[in-house]
């Protein structure tokens, strides 16, 4: 029912900057939960940052918490992360994810965008 294509991602240097963005395809989007996650080679999924459907609150991993930021603009339908100070194990696949209204767990994934930090 959602589709989430996530763009931004790419090649930066230790210390960089780079702004993730997330698509979703309905209006209803404003009423979910979002959320980035990320997957390193050879790791298990790991959760990053999370922002209430109306933005009023927002979390993140310890690993990231002062360098990461999740905002959102639902007149867009889009989710971003804005990742500051990047460091080499920062490197992995971002997927945003939504979750619909009365559930815990995302129920919908995007496809992933490739980060990786050069030392």
């Amino acid at each position: 029912q959602v589709q989430l294509v996530e763009s931004g991602g790419g090649l930066v240097q230790a210390g960089g900057s780079l702004r993730l963005s997330c698509a979703a395809s309905r209006r209803t989007f404003s009423s979910y939960g979002m959320g980035w996650f990320r997957q390193a080679p050879g790791r298990e999924r790991e959760f990053v940052a999370t922002i209430r459907w109306n933005g009023a609150s927002t979390y993140y991993a310890d690993s990231v918490k002062g360098r990461f930021t999740i905002s959102r603009d639902n007149a867009k339908n889009t989710v971003y992360l804005h990742l500051n100070s990047l460091k080499p194990e920062d490197t992995a696949v971002y997927y945003c994810a939504a979750t619909s209204p009365g559930q815990r767990l995302p129920d919908y994934w995007g496809q992933g965008t490739q980060v990786t930090v050069s030392s």
